[in-house]
């Protein structure tokens, strides 16, 4: 019910939207994807991630891990959530160990986590950290099919879009002041609805407006990296979420872990930082 809720709400806000409304953000991303590999061109010649942490004078890699239910790893069975897996398969390709640190909360919204930031609850951890990922935001869409007063939530739906744009980028910004030389991952959002629900398709067209804040925040760090967990975790491949229906389960979590290792091999790491 709160799925339909959400649409509802989405659909009248549509109507003032059309076309524009919907393909813009995708081209935005298009964009943005193709600026971060022209940036990334003659990667041969350039050192990958990969590259750059297996000749980084370091006996261990440190992985911070900070959002919700996604970085925590609902869905999963045990140690084969995906900051365990992705640490492992860190430790295959650079000869490394990786010492994760998982301070997922699940349920948590981009304000809330914003405020934690504030209050300097992950400041050791970012300090101490060579790779930060971050998967935040689906939980600020969720909050709006709970809302009991439909127009409410209609009339707060835009200021809701500005407010995970501003807590993502603040919440960039003081990592990047604690630590300018960590990698920053951060994780799009996807789509778990089956393609037989009457609402895939405009969920689906839903995604790019959330998931362009995601690579505007990225866009601001020069070691950054988006990991398209949409790719992965799609229609296509409905066998990777987990009998909620809405998280990965462990197959699922070791593809988004791979997707982001292919992503650490053939992503050139800026040499100014």
């Amino acid at each position: 019910m709160k799925w339909l809720k959400f649409i509802l709400i989405i659909c009248i806000i549509l109507t003032g939207g059309g076309a524009v409304w919907y393909y813009y953000p995708q081209y935005q991303i298009s964009k943005l994807q193709k600026a971060a590999a022209m940036s990334t061109s003659n990667q041969h010649k350039k050192t990958s991630y990969i590259q750059y942490f297996a000749k980084k004078k370091i006996a261990n890699i440190h992985l911070l891990a900070i959002g919700d239910s996604v970085i925590k790893g609902i869905g999963a069975s045990q140690n084969k959530d995906f900051i365990t897996q992705f640490s492992t398969e860190l430790t295959h390709a650079t000869g490394k160990p990786v010492v994760s640190e998982n301070e997922g909360i699940p349920g948590i919204t981009s304000s809330e986590l914003n405020e934690l930031i504030k209050q300097e609850k992950f400041d050791q951890g970012i300090k101490n950290a060579d790779i930060i990922t971050i998967n935040v935001g689906g939980n600020d869409i969720l909050r709006i099919a709970k809302q009991k007063n439909i127009y409410q939530a209609i009339q707060s739906f835009h200021t809701l879009q500005n407010d995970f744009e501003n807590n993502l980028k603040q919440i960039t910004m003081h990592i990047q002041k604690l630590n300018p030389k960590a990698t920053l991952v951060y994780l799009e959002l996807y789509n778990p609805l089956n393609p037989t629900n009457q609402y895939y398709g405009l969920a689906n067209k839903l995604l790019p407006k959330w998931n362009i804040n995601i690579y505007k925040a990225a866009e601001q760090i020069p070691s950054s990296i988006v990991v398209q967990t949409s790719k992965v975790i799609n229609d296509k491949h409905l066998q990777y979420l987990s009998a909620d229906g809405v998280h990965p389960n462990s197959k699922g979590y070791l593809a988004i872990s791979r997707k982001m290792l292919y992503e650490f091999q053939h992503t050139a790491k800026p040499t100014s930082t």
